[in-house]
């Protein structure tokens, strides 16, 4: 398909060698030969009046052009990707569809602990690979290497649609036997006390709770960081430290753990999930169903008001 006389096939040729940075890499992730790369890059090379790539060593070196060029390069071609992946229809009876969903494993174990026998009995041949968060979250959904994330709204691209999925808030929990947690938190405990804290990405820093909490002067002493909310309650057994958990999930461990929990003793935003999906899959049936199962799981699961009660201890 050609476009003002360019041969569309040969911007992602583009795309691949501006990731690559080699005719090799380039032809083997496209499984095409090396000289087609090459006539693909002269061809290109004409076409926009630019080297584009020149050897150096074994390497390729984009050109200023050719470097303006690829964020939008990407971005248009992963437009194209999602609006073509899109499904006329979508049954969920009898698709084999496999959704790719990026989201923490505080949302794995409160949100699809509950919500796997429904979307099971719904779709049985529906698959879901859950990913966990990563700095290039917006960067694979344009790409359409993810379908949907679910994250904090403060996360949010703002070039993709999202729908309000539910507000968490959080508490202070801990091992029941530690002394502190057998009254209510005070401020005092938050600074003073040390904590287990989880840090998500190579570039957010902390937990939306604890940079709330900053925001408002309060700093936490983490003496154990992690990568994983799913393993704090057990590190905090036998522990003197605490840490800063969602409610719900919380209030899941100490069903089966010797955990306590306390509301936070100052006020913090809650923290408000979303939904966030493609543009160009708007209107995607698959999309549309997969966003409803969980809408419809947070209206059902909230509506009886368990998140609006105040917590008190819990052993």
């Amino acid at each position: 398909m050609r476009f003002k006389g360019l041969d569309l096939n040969l911007l992602q040729v583009l795309q691949i060698l501006l990731e690559r940075r080699s005719v090799t890499r380039a032809a083997e992730q496209l499984h095409i030969s090396q000289p087609a790369i090459s006539a693909a890059l002269s061809r290109l090379r004409q076409h926009f009046d630019d080297p584009l790539l020149v050897q150096h060593g074994k390497q390729m070196i984009p050109s200023p052009f050719a470097l303006r060029l690829q964020p939008g390069l990407k971005t248009m071609l992963g437009d194209l990707d999602a609006l073509i992946s899109t499904p006329a229809r979508f049954d969920p009876a009898t698709s084999a569809y496999r959704f790719r969903i990026m989201a923490s494993d505080f949302i794995l174990v409160v949100v699809f602990g509950d919500i796997l026998a429904q979307i099971e009995a719904a779709a049985p041949g529906v698959r879901l690979v859950i990913l966990p968060p990563t700095d290039q979250a917006i960067p694979m959904l344009e790409v359409g290497e993810i379908d949907l994330i679910i994250t904090p709204s403060n996360y949010l691209s703002d070039r993709h649609p999202a729908v309000a999925f539910f507000e968490e808030r959080h508490v202070v929990a801990g091992w029941a036997e530690n002394p502190v947690m057998a009254r209510a938190t005070t401020v005092e405990d938050l600074t003073r006390e040390h904590f287990i804290s989880v840090q998500m990405g190579r570039t957010i820093s902390t937990s939306f709770a604890i940079h709330e909490l900053s925001q408002s002067g309060i700093v936490i002493d983490s003496a154990l960081t992690t990568t994983t909310f799913a393993a704090v309650p057990q590190l905090l057994i036998g522990s003197a430290s605490l840490a800063i958990l969602h409610e719900s999930f919380a209030r899941k461990a100490a069903h089966y753990l010797p955990i306590r929990y306390w509301p936070l003793p100052v006020e913090i935003a809650p923290m408000r999930e979303m939904i966030q999906y493609h543009r160009a899959r708007t209107d995607d049936p698959s999309i549309v169903w997969l966003v409803r199962q969980f809408t419809a799981w947070a209206a059902d699961t909230l509506a009886g008001g368990a998140r609006n009660a105040r917590v008190g201890p819990v052993a």
